[in-house]
Formats: C-alpha cells, structure tokens, sequence
C-alpha cells in the first residue's frame, strides 16, 4: 500500500508540473497568434491512451490510439491534446519550430505566418521560456499557500543547545558529541536542519563550533565531501534523556522519578543522549543500575531496574518538550513575499547542487536519481503539506534544468534567440536540427545515468 500512495503521489505531481510548463509554452504561442499543433501529458512514443481535438465545433476523442484519424489531418489550425502512456515529462509542439519531435517535413515548407519561426525573437524568447516562467510561479504559490495553510516551524540553530549527537563520518569529519556548530566557512548557518545542505553547497574547508565552552575551528578534509551526500540525517541534535513520566504500571513506578529527572550517568557511564541512555540500559538487561540524575541544580543516584527488554519503564521527553520551536503564521498578503523568498532560496541551493554534479570530484553525479529517487522522496502516507512541499520543489527543479543551456531543452533554444537577439542573424534550420540532436543524445545518457544509479543502489 505504501509503494503505490507513493505512485500515485509521484504520477499526481509530475501531471500538475508537466501540465503547468507546457501550459507557459502554449499560452504564450496562442498570445503572439502561433499554431500549437499537439500539446501533451508524458510521452506518447508508440501510442497514446487517449486524444483529443476540437472538429467543427465538437471534440472528439481517439483511445489507445498509435495515430490519430485520418480525418483530423483535415483540421490542423487545431491543436491536438493528449495523454502518453509513458510517464514522462511532456511536450507542446508548435508549429514551425525545431523541438525534440525534429519534424523535418514541416521546416522544410516555406514559412507561413502562424509559425514560430516567423515571429519575432522578442515573442518567441517568451515562448520559449514560457514553461520555465510557469514553473516558477508555480512554485512560489505553493510555498506561498503553505505558509499560510500550514505556517512554518523550525529548530533554530541556535536553540539546539545541546550540539550535535556524532555518527561514524561526523566523528571522521573531526566532530565530536556536544559540539554546537555554528558557521561553515565563516558564514553563520541560521536553521539547524540546513547546517547538512551548506556544508555539501558550501563544500565548506572549516566549521566553527562551541565545544565545552570553548569556540574552535574544526578543519574539514575534502575527501569526505562525497560521503556527506548520500549520508541521510548528517547532523541531529542532542535529544537528552529527560524524564517525562513514569506509568503507574512500570517496574519503575516507586522508584522516586520525577517530571525532568535529567539522565546523566549509568553505573558511573556518562550519558549524553537518550541513544547512549538506550545503548547501556541494552547492556544491562535484567539487572539493578545506579542511575545517576540532575534534579535542579542537584545530583542523586536513583536505583532503578532494567527489564529483559533493555527498558526501563520510563516515558522521556521529545524536541517539543525539549527545544524552542520556532514558529511562524502567515496572513494572506504576507505569504505572497514568503513563498517567493522561500522560491529564490531553494533556487539558489539548488543550483549550488548542481554544481557539484559537474565537479567530478565531488562524485555527486553518483547521487543523480530518475523518477524512481523522486517517487522515493514522497511519503508512505497522505499528506498535503508534504506533497504540496515536495511538488513546489520539484516545480523549482523542473524549471532550473529545463532553463540550462542544452540543446533539446528550453534552454538550449532561448541561446539561439539571445544570440540572433545579439547578432541580428538567425541560426540556419540545419544548425538548429543537429545541435537539437545532439542536445537529445547527451539527455538520453543523462536518462541512462539516473537510471543506472538508481537500479545500482536497488541492488546494492
């Protein structure tokens, strides 16, 4: 069940994102009086599960079709709309213009007056970017209307006073358990859950950091920076082993606890955490410890009894209990700013990520993913806030690729516009058709790569 919500999650996003960027294109192509002549939902290479076009008036509807009716060949000043079998991105074909469909035929017509290439550069610069503009705005509604649907909560770096709970490549990377980090290469890290992705975009070569009173500077090997990519959770808080309340029907339940005993020692084993808490009570399964405790300003050894289990009977005190949360609400009119700052934010990071996938170094082209690492990201349950969130992402992701200059992607087109833009000649059709080609090879490896690595990591 949780495979297929995320399935479903997955195809509802892609639709909405696929819909609203080929939407930009169609709507500006339809502004400036060009013919659309298919626009589509993923790819209908092979076949389409269904078609659609508006004859004389009527629509009409063609299902599970490898080509439309003869009859709608009468009939091109409409546009065809459609829905692929493969659930992958989309496509609007405009009339006169050198796309991924590398519809030779119709360039090799003379110009009519409906086509892109007849237009201006200024209205077909709009076109082309259409999608890209689309996606954006897209995006910062959604972040919009989650803040202020939602609001936005976050643990302050700040407020994370007991520092940071060290793994394997933590320890490796020169921290240790307590450290409060508070910049990357000088610059101050404002959220706790963010001190991860500046690290990675940063590729950061220091980390200042509070470490039992004292302010150090911990110098970061770069050889670590790969691991740091694909190592989930890099960094969580101290979560101390603070006592909440014990049940009547604990084995513990006389044994004098009260509401904010701070676990600090086990048998004289320091205990930073609630992990190292768990960890020595496992140790010490059926047996009588000496918990030693701060009570205010006081420390007393309680004995308590650790059951088969590993337990000791004892309800603890989670981040809400523990942690100033900060929390924002939002009205209306001020989510609008929020969530177009909130877009120039994850555009930034994001382009900051994609710059470690071009440095070899980095190995960060290892983490690149297909929809298979996408439909991963959602949850296993139903949850507006996060599908809104992921899709508002996704929407960014969606806009920053497609905005590169390749050829094949929109892009790729915009660069031949800006440069007949600059130099007031018009790149030949044959120039276009090639460099489009080629742009679609170096796609179909980029494909082969995402899903390579995600098959990889399937069977790893």
């Amino acid at each position: 069940m949780e495979i297929i919500l995320k399935i479903v999650q997955l195809l509802l996003s892609l639709s909405i994102l696929v819909i609203v960027h080929e939407l930009g294109h169609f709507l500006f192509a339809r502004l400036f009086r060009m013919r659309v002549d298919k626009f589509y939902l993923f790819s209908n290479l092979w076949f389409s599960i269904v078609r659609v076009k508006k004859i004389n008036g009527k629509w009409r509807f063609s299902f599970f079709s490898s080509r439309p009716p003869e009859a709608w060949k009468e009939h091109p000043e409409h546009a065809e709309f459609g829905i692929g079998w493969l659930p992958i991105g989309g496509y609007c074909k405009i009339a006169g213009m050198v796309d991924e469909s590398m519809d030779k035929e119709q360039l090799r017509q003379p110009p009519q007056s409906w086509e892109f290439r007849s237009k201006p550069t200024w209205q077909r610069f709009f076109v082309l970017t259409g999608g890209v503009l689309f996606n954006l705005i897209l995006a910062v509604f959604l972040y919009a209307g989650i803040l202020y649907t939602w609001g936005e909560s976050y643990l302050a770096n700040e407020d994370a006073v007991y520092g940071i709970k060290t793994n394997e490549l933590t320890r490796e990377l020169g921290f240790q358990d307590g450290d409060k980090i508070i910049a990357f290469d000088s610059q101050p890290v404002a959220r706790f859950e963010e001190l991860q992705i500046t690290l990675i975009n940063q590729q950061a070569k220091t980390a200042t950091v509070v470490r039992l009173g004292d302010t150090l500077t911990v110098h970061i090997d770069p050889q670590y920076l790969p691991a740091t990519l694909n190592y989930p959770h890099l960094f969580t808080p101290v979560i101390p082993f603070v006592v909440k309340a014990v049940p009547d029907t604990s084995h513990n339940a006389h044994a004098g606890l009260q509401d904010g005993d701070h676990l600090v020692t086990v048998d004289g084993a320091a205990v930073l955490s609630i992990e190292d808490g768990q960890a020595l009570f496992e140790e010490k399964k059926q047996q009588l410890i000496h918990a030693g405790l701060q009570r205010g300003d006081s420390l007393i050894t309680v004995p308590l009894l650790v059951n088969n289990e590993g337990k000791a009977g004892i309800i603890l005190k989670g981040i809400p209990d523990l942690f100033h949360i900060t929390v924002k609400q939002y009205s209306l009119p001020a989510s609008l700013p929020a969530g177009a700052a909130k877009g120039y934010h994850t555009v930034k990071s994001y382009l900051d990520q994609l710059q470690l996938i071009f440095s070899p170094k980095t190995e960060a082209y290892k983490s690149v993913g297909s929809v298979i690492t996408i439909g991963k990201i959602f949850p296993g349950t139903w949850h507006w806030h996060a599908f809104w969130n992921i899709t508002a992402f996704l929407s960014i992701m969606l806009a920053v690729l497609n905005i590169l200059p390749i050829p094949g992607l929109d892009g790729g087109h915009t660069l031949f516009v800006l440069y007949e833009m600059v130099t007031r000649r018009k790149p030949s059709d044959k120039v276009l058709e090639y460099t489009t080609g080629a742009g679609l090879i170096f796609l179909i490896g980029v494909m082969a790569l995402a899903f390579g690595n995600d098959i990889f990591r399937l069977f790893k």
